[in-house]
């Protein structure tokens, strides 16, 4: 999968996003059309997914604390961007993947719009976890989810316009702040 987005990045980069067709990326990264279809579903697909869409509810239950979604949230944050910062708050510079791909949630319309239906997917398999373990109802438990989700999103796009200046993290606890201390009301 990692080989698969690398060619295509590669090709977006050197192309730009819309002129590539996925017969190019199958081409370059060697695999059929119908695996990339499989893997990605679309073009965007290939952008937008990573490790997280594998996770399932039981995935998730083991990473989000229902009764600090916020704090949990930041923990996996920093555990997935450990290996990708060096010491302080520089970020790595062999470490693009991950900036390599966002840039274009913030600069390709379609791509943003794949990601936002990626964040709704995950903040509906969010909503169950807080329903049961925090003290909130159906409907505070999706406003909660919803906040989470679209909050990391924001987040990101602070990071992609601010260009990388802190790790991903630091945006994270920074922007989702109000929300942790509205939730610990």
């Amino acid at each position: 999968m990692r080989t698969i987005q690398e060619r295509a990045l590669d090709l977006f980069d050197e192309r730009g996003f819309a002129p590539v067709k996925i017969e190019d990326v199958a081409e370059a990264a060697g695999v059929s059309p119908s695996s990339i279809y499989r893997y990605f579903g679309t073009k965007e697909g290939l952008i937008v997914a990573d490790e997280f869409d594998t996770w399932g509810q039981e995935t998730i239950e083991t990473v989000l604390d229902g009764r600090d979604p916020v704090g949990s949230l930041i923990e996996a944050v920093v555990a997935y961007e450990a290996p990708r910062t060096s010491a302080g708050d520089s970020v790595n510079p062999s470490a693009d993947i991950p900036w390599r791909r966002i840039r274009y949630f913030f600069t390709e319309p379609s791509v943003r719009l794949a990601a936002q239906a990626s964040l709704d997917r995950a903040s509906q398999l969010i909503v169950p976890i807080l329903a049961s373990s925090a003290a909130l109802s159906p409907t505070q438990a999706r406003v909660v989810a919803n906040s989470l989700a679209f909050g990391y999103f924001a987040c990101l796009e602070q990071w992609y316009l601010d260009d990388r200046a802190r790790p991903i993290a630091w945006y994270v606890e920074e922007g989702l702040r109000p929300l942790r201390e509205l939730s610990q009301k």
